[in-house]
């Protein structure tokens, strides 16, 4: 009797719906004044971003290992703004909050694949201000373009990895009943708790997700600059002490924009229990902004890039004015 029953589990097919219906943006109100909200963003997003990469890869003289990590955040940032606030937007201006099964395993994947791009190139340009200020004389020797490169090519395939497995593993789940995700995207918390099998896999690999791009991310670059510092105290003058710190005031930008929203986010979730819209604004905001505020850091942090964009305007301005003489 026990292997009939064992065969019969075993044949068991698993279910998944035809599609999902994403409802995190339904409940709120005026929300239409945050969908133009985030449409602005998304234009500042991708504008701000593409800039950032087209003057890195066109200009030789940024092609140096500092930008590397600054052509892959921004590669980041534009592809997890092109993941998420397109389908956001789509569900105001058609009134389409349906999403297919497939496309919303797709859209789970790119997501978290560009916020942990995000979060563990924010670590290595950590390393590399660590290196810069603590062992200065071994800096090029250590961080140089060859080592980047190899450094953000095996973090792009071990992200891959994990978030492949992350949703593989909802990808074996049957949902049975509900089909309405409580998220603004098909979040990976929000879709395995409304399957109907065992879910013990999926909370084990929320925890080591947010454990590995949250926790750990902070913990390495607090340590970081816990070295920074210990190096700037050794430095015997003010000057040089402010002039090495000048160099980390971009990066501890990006990292606060990036890492303080969610921590203050899922914090808050789970001291006070949040309301689910105060929720999914909190969580949209927080994945929406950096990227956006990054590239402006780049520009007003990065003197290279500053001055390539004064030569560009001067450049354009200059057969105007020629025109205008004439």
């Amino acid at each position: 009797m026990s292997s009939v029953n064992a065969s019969f589990s075993k044949n068991i097919s698993i279910v998944h719906p035809e599609y999902f219906f994403v409802i995190g943006l339904t409940g709120i109100g005026y929300s239409s004044y945050y969908y133009i909200f985030l449409f602005i963003t998304y234009f500042i997003t991708v504008v701000g971003n593409t800039a950032v990469i087209l003057i890195i890869v066109l200009d030789r003289r940024l092609h140096s290992a500092k930008y590397i990590g600054m052509f892959n955040l921004a590669l980041a940032d534009f592809g997890e703004a092109n993941a998420l606030i397109p389908n956001m937007m789509k569900t105001f201006l058609f009134d389409s909050q349906y999403i297919y099964y497939n496309a919303c395993m797709a859209n789970m994947f790119f997501v978290f694949l560009f916020s942990t791009m995000q979060s563990f190139t924010l670590v290595v340009m950590a390393y590399d201000r660590l290196i810069a200020i603590c062992l200065p004389l071994r800096y090029h020797s250590i961080v140089n373009n060859s080592n980047m490169i190899l450094i953000f090519s095996a973090i792009w395939a071990f992200n891959s990895s994990v978030v492949a497995l992350m949703v593989s593993l909802i990808d074996r789940l049957s949902f049975c009943e509900s089909n309405m995700i409580q998220s603004y995207f098909c979040d990976h918390g929000p879709v395995y708790r409304l399957a109907c099998s065992d879910i013990s896999k999926n909370k084990i690999m929320a925890y080591v997700i947010s454990a590995m791009y949250i926790i750990a991310p902070m913990v390495v670059i607090v340590f970081s600059y816990l070295g920074i510092f210990l190096a700037l105290i050794k430095i015997t003058t003010w000057e040089g002490r402010l002039k090495a710190l000048k160099t980390c005031v971009s990066h501890l930008l990006l990292v606060g924009i990036f890492f303080l929203p969610l921590f203050c986010t899922y914090l808050a979730q789970l001291l006070l229990s949040l309301n689910p819209n105060a929720r999914v604004i909190s969580t949209s905001l927080s994945y929406a902004i950096p990227p956006m505020l990054n590239p402006i850091i780049y520009v007003l942090n990065t003197g290279e890039i500053k001055d390539l964009i004064r030569k560009m305007l001067k450049s354009r301005s200059a057969p105007i004015r020629e025109n205008i003489s004439k």
